[in-house]
């Protein structure tokens, strides 16, 4: 019985495969716990982002409920609206996590125009690093 070839070419896309699939599980993973833990995720945020100086409000409870919203509601998000979400911030990083970006957003593009929000200060990056500063929690290691 002859043995199969195996190209180099079949080989990379079976690895390639393998990594977006392993990726995809800890994307799922990660938005299933930003939902389990919404509550204690968007106090503990919410407080960050005021003590870093990045959001000024005249409301942290309401930011609090919309960004706890927000987590709830990311594992039932639909992927189009995800990635048009994360489009303008997509390079921001090297190795992001997706939460931590999709947040970055939220704070960016939607509470910058709510009435309890008074100003968001720094830089995308700025933004970033303060809520992956909490939000790092839920990458798996």
């Amino acid at each position: 019985m002859a043995k199969p070839s195996i190209s180099a070419s079949r080989s990379t896309d079976k690895t390639i495969r393998a990594i977006d699939r392993k990726r995809e599980q800890e994307r799922k993973k990660m938005f299933q716990q930003a939902r389990d833990h919404a509550d204690l995720l968007a106090t503990k945020l919410v407080q960050r982002l005021i003590d870093k100086g990045v959001i000024e409000t005249t409301s942290p409870q309401a930011i609090r409920e919309i960004v706890e919203e927000h987590l709830k509601r990311l594992p039932t998000i639909e992927d189009f609206d995800l990635q048009l979400k994360l489009a303008p911030v997509r390079t921001l990083v090297q190795d992001p996590n997706m939460v931590s970006l999709y947040l970055t957003q939220v704070v960016v593009e939607d509470l910058v125009n709510h009435p309890k929000v008074t100003d968001v200060y720094g830089a995308d990056l700025d933004v970033y690093l303060a809520v992956d500063s909490i939000l790092k929690a839920l990458r798996p290691q």
